[in-house]
């Protein structure tokens, strides 16, 4: 399990943004239960700590891109796809330590605490998802990118490029 604990943070921290922050992030939690991609709320351990399921995996990486299996990014797409039905955007997917890659080659998204979760049945919820969901998908986007090499690039077969191909094959 994962404990996520501000009590050794400054009084005024813990007691503010904390509690408010703590509340948010296993409301997120709670509303994704059920879905493979995301870690299970274990529960409340007091006001100031909640623990989730541990899920062993991989910071994501430009390093990771010949060692996924084929179809990741589409699996991530729709893992986001899926959260955004529940009405959870992620809001912080872009940041590489809040998507692993599990021993299966499958996405976990991980730390909910920017997270906002909204009422798709709701016509405001409809509207805010609208509004915030392009956030999430930007972030698949940039990791389809990063993930997936360039149309026509030759593999080096382990070896670095050299200088002057790693060079000229960046745009200017």
């Amino acid at each position: 399990m994962v404990v996520k604990d501000f009590s050794p943070r400054a009084r005024w921290l813990r007691e503010t943004w904390g509690r408010w922050s703590l509340r948010r992030e296993l409301r997120a939690y709670r509303a994704l239960v059920g879905l493979d991609c995301v870690p299970r709320p274990l529960g409340r351990l007091d006001a100031l700590a909640f623990a989730v399921e541990y899920r062993p995996g991989r910071r994501m990486s430009r390093r990771l891109a010949g060692e996924l299996r084929p179809g990741f990014p589409a699996r991530l797409e729709e893992a986001v796809r899926a959260m955004h039905a529940r009405g959870v955007v992620h809001l912080d997917l872009r940041h590489r330590s809040n998507v692993l890659v599990d021993a299966r080659g499958d996405p976990v998204l991980i730390d909910f605490a920017s997270a906002i979760c909204l009422r798709p049945d709701r016509w405001l919820g409809r509207v805010l998802l609208g509004w915030l969901a392009p956030i999430d998908r930007r972030a698949v986007a940039k990791w389809r990118q990063r993930l997936t090499p360039p149309p026509g690039a030759a593999t080096t077969g382990g070896a670095a490029p050299s200088e002057g191909a790693r060079g000229a094959s960046r745009p200017t």
